[in-house]
Formats: C-alpha cells, sequence, structure tokens
C-alpha cells in the first residue's frame, strides 16, 4: 500500500470536500481517503498495483476540482508559474474587501429600490430630487436601470459564486454556490428582461406594462443574496485554524547548527549534517538537536516540553537526551543516537501533521441537506413552469413562477443560520476569556463525553512551590540559611525556595566558599559555618547522619514531593519539600465536569507517584502517567475509537500531538505558543473552569443554530409553495415579490389596499 498527499484547490464547503472524497473512494485500489477542507489537501492511501497518481488527480478534476501531488518538487514549480500561493490572511483580505464593496453598493441599491416604502413606513414626504429623477411611471427606465448599474460591481466581486455555482452544476455535483448562482442569476435576467419591457411599455404608450414591470424588477434581492452570502463565508473563513504554523514554530524548536567533535577539532556543523555517532558538545543554555547519549559530562535538563515534567531532570553519563530539550548549567558530550526525521521531536512533527489532516471538518447542516435541497428547489422550479404553462398561462407568467421560486428559496438563511450563530458565540467566548479558533470546534464541544486533562501547567500551576517545612531551628531561621545557599544557584527548586524567602520577607545573609556539583546541591560558608544543601546522597556523602529526619523526607517524596535537606557540619538542621501545587479552580472544575455525566482522565509525563498524589486528591476517574508525546496522542485515539467525543486540554508542545488529535483541543493561554496554535479553544484565563464555561456555551450555539435552522425552513416550505402558486387558483395568491391579490397589489402588512382583506 502507498499513502500520498495531493493539495486540492476549488473547495469552499464541506460539501466540496465530500464530493471529492466520494470521487476518490469509488477508484478501484483506494484503501482510505481523508480529505482536509482546512488544508485544502488529501490522503490517499492506495495500492500501487492497481492505481496510481493520475488516476486520482484525474478523478478529481472529473469531480470538478483541481488536484496536485503535495511534494512533487518539478509539477510545483510548473503550477506557481501559472497560480499565486495564496495564505489564509490573504483569503480573510479578499474576503473582506468583497464584503466592504458589496455593503457600499447595496446600501443605495436597496434604497432606490424601497425608497416609496420607506417614507411611507415613516410617514415622510419623498424628497424632490428622488421623485425627479426615479419616481412615477415617467422615470420607470431611471429607476430599473440604476438598480442593474448598482448591482454589477456586487456581481463582480463575488463572481466566484457563480463560475463555481455553474461549474457545479455541469458536473452533476451542486453545492449551495449552485443555488446561489441559479437564484441570483434568474433574479437578474428577469429585471434585464423587465426593464426591455418597461421600454416597450414607455415607447408604445402602454403604461399598464410599465407600471407592472416597474415592480417586478429583483435586482435588490440578486444584491442582498450575495452580500448575505459574503457576509457568512467571511465569517467562515476567520474562524480557519492556523495548524501550519504550529508545525513552523515546532520546526523552530530544534537549533539550526550544533558543535561536533571530528577528527579531534571542535566544528560547527547544521543539524542536517549530523550523522548518527557523532559526538556533539552541549555548553549551558543550548537546545538539543538531535536524540542521543551523554558519554561524558552531567547536568540538569528542561524536558518540560517533550515530557511535561516541570523541573528539570538531572542526567549524567549513560543518560538518553531528547532533541528539542533544554541544557539548563551543565556542560556535557553526548553521542547522536537519532538523527533526521527519527528524533523524538521530527516524530512530534509528523503526529501533529497526521492528526491534522485526519480530523476532517464537521459538516454543517446546511452542507449535507444541499445535496437535497438544491436539487429538489430547481425540480419544483421546472415543475410550476411546465404546470403553469400547461393550465394556458402565458411563458411570461410561468417563467415568473419558475423564478420566483428560485428567488425566494435562495439559501441566505441556510449559509447564514451556522456562521452568525457561530459568529455570536465565538464573541461570548472572548467576553469570557475563550478563544474559539474554528466553528468545527464550538459545534463539537456540546458532544464531548471525555475530558483528558494534563497535569504540569493544566491542573497544577507548572511551577515548583515550597509545600512543607521541617525545622530544628525556627522556620525563619532554616528558610534564611537555605535561601543563602540557593540565592546562586539557577535550579529551579532553588527558585521556588527564594521565592518563599522574598514572600516572608527575609533578609539573606551574605555566603563565601559558594560550590555547586551539579546533580547533588550545594555548599557554602555563612557566618564562617559550613552549610549544605541539596538530596539526600549528597548530605550522607558529607558525612551527616539523616536517621533523625530521614522518614519524614520519605513520607513527603510518597506524596510526590521533592525533598531538599540542609545540614551545618555536625547534622540536619530540617528539610524543605517542593511541588509543583494545584491550580486553587482544578477541584471545582472537575467537579463540574462530573456533574455533567463528563469523564475526567488525567494523562502526563510525570512519575507515577506524583500523578497517583493528584489524581486521588481532586478524585480524577482515571490517571494515566509516565507517558511520552506518541503515548498522549495513541490515548485519545483509543479512547476515540471506543466511540467517545474526546477533549484534550494541555500548555506544553509535548501536547500539541494530542491537542491536534482530540475531537477539540483546548489550550492553556499561560503556555506555548505551539500547543496554542495547535489547539482549536485558548483558555486565556488558565482556569480549568473555562473548560466547563466553553461546553456550556457550545450547547447554546447549537440550540441558536437549530432554531435558525428550523426558521429557515420553516420560510422555505411555505415560501416556496406560494412561489410557486399553490395559492394562485384558490386564494388569488402570487409571489412578485410581494404578495399580490388577484386584482389589487398587497402592502408589507398584507393588507389589501381595495378589498381590505388581511
Amino acid at each position: 500500500m502507498q499513502k500520498v498527499k495531493f493539495d486540492i484547490q476549488g473547495m469552499t464547503c464541506s460539501s466540496c470536500s465530500s464530493h471529492v472524497e466520494k470521487a476518490v473512494t469509488k477508484l478501484e485500489g483506494v484503501q482510505n481517503v481523508v480529505v482536509n477542507l482546512l488544508s485544502n489537501n488529501m490522503i490517499v492511501e492506495y495500492n500501487e498495483n492497481i492505481l496510481d497518481n493520475d488516476k486520482i488527480i484525474k478523478a478529481v478534476v472529473d469531480a470538478g476540482y483541481e488536484a496536485r501531488i503535495s511534494n512533487d518538487k518539478e509539477n510545483n514549480k510548473k503550477q506557481n508559474k501559472k497560480e499565486k500561493v495564496i495564505d489564509n490572511n490573504s483569503i480573510i483580505k479578499n474576503m473582506k474587501k468583497r464584503l466592504i464593496i458589496s455593503i457600499c453598493f447595496l446600501i443605495p441599491l436597496m434604497y432606490i429600490a424601497m425608497y416609496h416604502m420607506l417614507y411611507e413606513w415613516f410617514g415622510l414626504p419623498i424628497p424632490q430630487i428622488i421623485k425627479a429623477i426615479f419616481h412615477g411611471n415617467e422615470n420607470a427606465i431611471n429607476y430599473g436601470f440604476t438598480q442593474f448599474l448598482l448591482l454589477l460591481p456586487i456581481v463582480y466581486v463575488n463572481r466566484n459564486y457563480f463560475i463555481i455555482g455553474f461549474k457545479r452544476l455541469l458536473k452533476r455535483t451542486p453545492n449551495m454556490d449552485s443555488l446561489i448562482a441559479i437564484g441570483s442569476s434568474a433574479a437578474i435576467v428577469y429585471g434585464i428582461f423587465a426593464i426591455y419591457m418597461i421600454g416597450y411599455g414607455l415607447g408604445h404608450n402602454q403604461i399598464d406594462i410599465v407600471k407592472k414591470y416597474s415592480m417586478d424588477i429583483y435586482f435588490e434581492s440578486a444584491g442582498t443574496i450575495l452580500t448575505l452570502i459574503t457576509l457568512g463565508k467571511y465569517l467562515e473563513t476567520k474562524s480557519k485554524g492556523k495548524t501550519s504554523e504550529a508545525i513552523s514554530k515546532l520546526l523552530n524548536l530544534a537549533p539550526k547548527t550544533a558543535i561536533v567533535v571530528r577528527d579531534k577539532k571542535e566544528i560547527e556543523l547544521g543539524i542536517e549534517e549530523i550523522i548518527q555517532g557523532d559526538i556533539i558538545i552541549i555548553k549551558p543554555g543550548e537546545s538539543i538537536g538531535v536524540d542521543g547519549v551523554i558519554i561524558e559530562g552531567n547536568s540538569s535538563i528542561d524536558q518540560s516540553s517533550i515530557t511535561g515534567e516541570s523541573i528539570p531532570v538531572e542526567k549524567t553519563v549513560g543518560d538518553n537526551v531528547i532533541s528539542g530539550t533544554i541544557n539548563k548549567n551543565g556542560y556535557f558530550k553526548m553521542k547522536a543516537t537519532k538523527i533526521g526525521k527519527d528524533t523524538t521531536l521530527s516524530q512530534i512533527i509528523k503526529l501533529v501533521e497526521e492528526a491534522s489532516n485526519s480530523k476532517a471538518p464537521i459538516s454543517k447542516l446546511a452542507d449535507k441537506v444541499s445535496g437535497i435541497f438544491v436539487p429538489c428547489v430547481i425540480f419544483i422550479a421546472l415543475a410550476a413552469t411546465i404546470f403553469w404553462l400547461l393550465q394556458g398561462q402565458s411563458i411570461e407568467f410561468a417563467l415568473s413562477i419558475g423564478i420566483a421560486v428560485l428567488v425566494i428559496s435562495c439559501p441566505c438563511a441556510l449559509g447564514l443560520a451556522t456562521p452568525v450563530a457561530i459568529m455570536v458565540g465565538t464573541g461570548k467566548g472572548a467576553e469570557y476569556g475563550i478563544l474559539i479558533k474554528s466553528a468545527e470546534s464550538l459545534e463539537l464541544l456540546h458532544e464531548v463525553d471525555t475530558v483528558v486533562l494534563d497535569k504540569t501547567g493544566t491542573i497544577t500551576s507548572g511551577k515548583p512551590k515550597v509545600t512543607d517545612i521541617i525545622s530544628k531551628l525556627e522556620e525563619k531561621e532554616l528558610l534564611k540559611i537555605a535561601g543563602g545557599l540557593e540565592r546562586n544557584s539557577e535550579h529551579p527548586l532553588a527558585e521556588a525556595i527564594i521565592e518563599k524567602v522574598n514572600t516572608e520577607a527575609i533578609k539573606l545573609p551574605e555566603t563565601q566558599e559558594f560550590i555547586a556539583i551539579s546533580g547533588r546541591g550545594v555548599k557554602a560558608k555563612i557566618n564562617k559555618k559550613q552549610y549544605f544543601g541539596g538530596n539526600i546522597n549528597f548530605i550522607k556523602e558529607n558525612n551527616i547522619n539523616t536517621n533523625s529526619i530521614e522518614d519524614k523526607g520519605e513520607e513527603f517524596l510518597k506524596q510526590g514531593k521533592t525533598v531538599l535537606y540542609f545540614a551545618d557540619e555536625n547534622e540536619v538542621i530540617g528539610i524543605i519539600a517542593v511541588a509543583d501545587t494545584i491550580k486553587d479552580t482544578s477541584m471545582d472544575a472537575i467537579k463540574k465536569l462530573k456533574r455533567k455525566n463528563v469523564e475526567v482522565i488525567m494523562l502526563t509525563g510525570d512519575n507515577k507517584v506524583v500523578a497517583e498524589t493528584i489524581g486521588n486528591s481532586l478524585e480524577i476517574d482515571k490517571v494515566i502517567s509516565e507517558v511520552l508525546p506518541q503515548d498522549k496522542e495513541k490515548e485519545v485515539s483509543k479512547l476515540q475509537k471506543q466511540g467517545k467525543k474526546v477533549a484534550f486540554v494541555g500548555d506544553g508542545i509535548n501536547d500539541s500531538p494530542a491537542l491536534v488529535k482530540a475531537d477539540v483541543g483546548l489550550a492553556i493561554g499561560s503556555g506555548t505558543d505551539i500547543a496554542i496554535e495547535s489547539a482549536d479553544v485558548v483558555l486565556i484565563k488558565n482556569s480549568l473552569l473555562d473548560v466547563v464555561t466553553a461546553i456550556d456555551l457550545s450547547k447554546a450555539v447549537i440550540r441558536n443554530i437549530k432554531m435558525n435552522l428550523f426558521w429557515a425552513f420553516f420560510y422555505n416550505t411555505i415560501g416556496i409553495p406560494v412561489a410557486a402558486g399553490v395559492f394562485y387558483l384558490s386564494l388569488g395568491l402570487k409571489l412578485n415579490p410581494m404578495l399580490r391579490c388577484s386584482s389589487h397589489e398587497f402592502k408589507f402588512s398584507m393588507r389589501c389596499n381595495k378589498c381590505l382583506k388581511t
């Protein structure tokens, strides 16, 4: 089996992606097809003995779209000469320009078409200049032709609806653009016909014809349809995600160069030039470019970007180090074991790309029904036209019926029902500090039944703090000594102690002969007396007995805390426990999620003891610990295969594959840029309570969308029969575009001026 990625052009809605997928799926030898509307690409897995790329491309082209192999550099060079590469920002800018132009011309168009009603509603006299130019039968040509001229710019800037709509129609795969194109074109064509009839009436002094066709100009209907649909498309385009930016930031994690030892010389090489087995020198503060094993030296490595561990891990000879992590303060040499696409960071990038392509957008309800709705409307329009011809009515009458059906059924309401509700929902979300990046995620949130939470920075603060102090001296005296020892250290645990000292407003003493031993601890003299601080092994190495306090230290370790021992030359004077503390809002948020019958799972790269301790204290349903990024993504996949709708909440680079793979990814606002870019929703206030709010908001938006669609279909259910003339024989009602009595004109109040019947 072979897997190939194709770039697809011409898709505008989820029904388009559905057409492409169906066209390729029909081919013999195709195993799996995934079309991604968001990134405009398609991944096809097929049997290369039966099928080839050219046949796949032909199937897409036959369906009415363009396709090319994503990584075919030769072909892409040729294509790029003909095509301009357009990014999402350019599309948004173009849509905004179209919308502004459409609105600027629609306002005067609507005014000229409806001015007499506007002044009548408010009981105002029509201005003399308007009367002189547009009012009365004598100005009917001015009235109609000016509307036509104002409509032309709207049609031109929105010409894609006509190009794509009629193209889809010819390919027998009509979509919403097809109905927009047919309805707008029908209104325009009939309006032009009406202008000619007005001209004929004026030229032959047949005022009845002039009166009749002055009321049959549909240019404002066409302009309104195109403008409102453009508004909806603009709102939808703005909500598209930025997965490619997330991948770019992931690529920037790894350094571009590294110091390599070759022929006993240190040379700087590009990361891509490193070969397996090279000896690489890593200095303090540097990022690690490839996976490897330490062969000389030791240090503490910040692995939070990969494993999620909040505290740097001490590494020495024989320990593995991972690409994308940061060397904190030591100097060491490492041997490259995994390079290029095999490194851990490259695997994470691959997972993000694959997950983003495997998560197809949600098909909007309006797009789902368009496949049935559009052909049905066209059929009704044709059937109504033929019916009235058979009834002996004039061709003009029958055509006006058919066009009325197309005009009234043009899917303004269907096209806007979803994006307008989404716009309001995202606006409300922003007020609450919840940034929703895609309409799909807002729709999906209400279906979520499982929430998977990262630990570090999500449930917890992500920063170690002092939690317990046991001292043989006064507590402040121990903090004074500990702060003096740790003030010159850059270790995060030292930072936790200094933060505690600053909170207590303790003045630190001067130290002499300060020495830091990597992976062990620190020692220095304070007031000419020797003090030690570090792990228990470091204290024992200095021949200090720890028996009196070791049990208490073990108890803290079982609680998942890191224990620092402090001693003078003779004995241990105290211990300070440090841990990543739980956020104040986490407990409340988890309780509220469980009350909504949502299963809560904690997924972390941290050790089992720490994870179980936190999980038990928060009554989390399930705890999975010591997992790598690949495992996080796999765990999310397992839950999805069980039929669950999964939301993943995280903040680290290591969370990005899981954030993209989940049905909805939610990133903590204080997290990394990559996590935020990979997620569908960003929680600015860094509170898990906003997960609950986001789910509630989604439910409210979905209710609103369903209500909008109900009224849209209700309107069409009533309007289409009226337009088709169902009530013409019995009640004399005909859409024109205002309802008319059989012999008298109706106003918007639906009351006939002469017979006064409502």
